[in-house]
């Protein structure tokens, strides 16, 4: 049986251990990273595949006449035509639940920074402005508490409910948003209630065609100019020129990202050129604790090993019932 890895460096850089993946299935070959024209020759020979973010086209999956199993290394599984893997019944499965306490944490660190400008303070000792302060504590930036402020959360799967408990733990009270445009089932709010009472706003939604730029300009204009936005989940669920005019304009008081539409983004990317003062980004790191991880590869191996024994495997199967 052989087992390939099409971009290994993401999710490691040699501290990871990867004996439950050679239980699981051997030999592997752990490749660094794919370009899209690599693909198909390496995965011709494999019975496994695992991706996080390489394309797994219908024209790879052709190729590979030995493929018995896809994996993807995450939870989004965007990067594989699921229907040419259903055309040529190659079950397909992801990882879940991996990165809860990363994200969740990461939400909360964005958070605090929003309220306490830790960061802005952090520069501001390193040009020298405290020592030349005239009193004993500078206060440049505006200080908030978290304590009773209104979070608003948009997508209340396992993230968001992570989020919602960490959250109440600083004394938050915490909003959850039912989907836009319906009804709100009961211990939910309007969609566009929530923008409007939120002090801060987090996303924790799948990117869908019904939620690609859920956050435009009707919607930042819905929220209050003291509140801030925060996404952990994916680039496209936010209009980025609406966000930086949004910013810019004071609109709202501030944002923080951890993903945009196109990563890794170009030297011309809008957003990092333009990078308002009120606007935190970090690259795609919420989910990356070493914990996080090692989960992720873990699981993997539990799903080739679950997937050879007949047992339940994390098969997605939205795209099979659409077939």
């Amino acid at each position: 049986m052989r087992a390939i890895f099409l971009d290994f460096g993401s999710v490691t850089r040699g501290d990871m251990d990867c004996s439950a993946l050679e239980r699981a299935i051997s030999p592997w070959q752990f490749h660094h990273n794919s370009c899209e024209a690599e693909v198909s020759e390496r995965i011709r020979d494999a019975e496994v595949i695992v991706s996080n973010k390489v394309f797994i086209s219908r024209a790879a999956i052709q190729a590979a006449k030995n493929l018995q199993l896809i994996c993807v290394a995450a939870t989004g599984y965007n990067n594989v035509d699921l229907i040419a893997a259903a055309d040529h019944h190659i079950p397909v499965c992801n990882v879940r639940g991996y990165a809860t306490a990363s994200v969740a944490q990461h939400v909360m660190m964005l958070m605090l920074d929003l309220a306490r400008h830790f960061v802005d303070y952090q520069a501001l000792i390193k040009r020298g402005g405290w020592q030349a302060s005239t009193f004993f504590c500078p206060l440049d930036f505006g200080i908030q508490e978290l304590s009773d402020k209104k979070l608003g959360i948009i997508g209340y799967g396992e993230l968001g409910q992570a989020v919602a408990k960490l959250a109440q733990a600083f004394g938050m009270q915490v909003l959850i948003a039912e989907h836009k445009n319906q009804q709100p089932r009961p211990g939910r709010m309007a969609f566009d209630a929530v923008l409007r009472e939120a002090d801060f706003i987090t996303l924790h939604c799948p990117l869908s065609q019904h939620t690609h730029e859920l956050i435009s300009r009707r919607e930042f204009e819905l929220m209050k100019p003291s509140a801030y936005l925060i996404n952990t989940a994916r680039g496209g669920l936010i209009n980025e020129i609406d966000l930086l005019e949004c910013l810019n304009s004071g609109g709202i008081a501030g944002a923080a990202i951890d993903v945009i539409q196109g990563e890794p983004p170009g030297k011309d990317n809008l957003i990092l050129r333009q990078q308002p003062r009120n606007l935190i980004v970090t690259p795609h790191i919420a989910w990356a604790s070493k914990e996080s991880r090692q989960r992720l590869l873990d699981q993997l191996a539990g799903n080739i090993v679950n997937f050879f024994a007949h047992k339940p495997f994390n098969q997605i199967t939205d795209a099979l019932e659409r077939h």
